[in-house]
């Protein structure tokens, strides 16, 4: 019994070393450091499903007898896939030693595990929720976990992870505001010129040449329609009052009777 033991210890030693030197995607696995039979570990949930931003605290059992004999599997983070502090039933777990694989090794049943959490097939230990509630649960999950002494000390990148997101979401929302400041300037500069008021750039000669050139001409007012309409009337009557005098004798004996009659800068003859 000895000699299992201690081919166990040398297998699980040779295990943590190559998962920290080449770790697992979405997998985080530490033994404990009183026990190295009980490893804990993280699963991280993957973007696009509902437990993206999930974070999901686990413990794995090894028995004396591995790598012959599967270890057990269970979950403390509510998912809502799996029941929490349940013994999982899945092909590599101590539920079913006749199909354990002993090249099997903790970085292919953790990877096992996460990928059964995707599935829908049910099994001992599995619960069934809705999508809603799996979603709410992803986004309590790291909170959940930091009140575990074990996770905290095992895994304190996720704690201060965890105290990066509160501190995010704690920070003030900044008002919308309509562009940055030399975006505002330059359209508060461009309103003036539309009013009629000179750009105010100090060193813009094109802009000024611009506004010069749209500014209207003395005498000139584009857009008094009704102005042209009586000046151009003015201009018609005038003319026709001077064809009318010109034919008719009686309007030229009237102009003359007018001219004749005394003003008030004439002296009477």
């Amino acid at each position: 019994m000895a000699g299992v033991h201690k081919q166990c210890m040398t297998r699980l030693q040779k295990e943590y070393k190559c998962l920290l030197k080449d770790p697992v995607p979405n997998i985080i696995a530490h033994p404990s450091p009183a026990n190295l039979l009980e490893w804990h570990f993280v699963l991280e949930g993957a973007k696009g499903t509902e437990y993206e931003g999930g974070v999901y605290h686990g413990k794995l059992v090894f028995p004396p007898e591995y790598p012959f004999k599967p270890p057990s599997i269970s979950l403390f983070t509510p998912n809502g896939r799996f029941a929490t502090n349940t013994k999982l039933c899945l092909s590599m777990t101590d539920y079913h030693p006749e199909s354990w694989n002993p090249m099997w090794s903790v970085g292919t049943i953790l990877t096992g595990l996460l990928s059964f959490m995707y599935d829908t097939q049910a099994t001992t230990g599995s619960i069934t929720t809705t999508k809603q509630e799996k979603e709410r649960m992803a986004r309590e999950a790291l909170a959940f976990n930091a009140k575990n002494p074990t996770f905290r000390k095992l895994f304190p990148n996720w704690v201060e992870e965890l105290s990066r997101r509160t501190a995010a979401e704690a920070l003030p929302v900044e008002p919308q505001t309509l562009g940055t400041v030399p975006e505002r300037m330059q359209s508060e500069q461009a309103t003036d010129q539309r009013q009629g008021e000179p750009p105010t750039k100090p060193g813009d000669a094109g802009a000024l040449l611009r506004w010069q050139q749209q500014q209207p001409r003395p005498g000139h007012h584009p857009h008094q329609p009704f102005g042209n309409t009586v000046v151009t009337l003015a201009i018609v009557v005038a003319v026709l009052a001077a064809v009318w005098v010109s034919a008719s004798s009686p309007g030229r004996d009237m102009l003359r009777s007018w001219s004749a009659w005394p003003g008030p800068d004439r002296s009477s003859s």
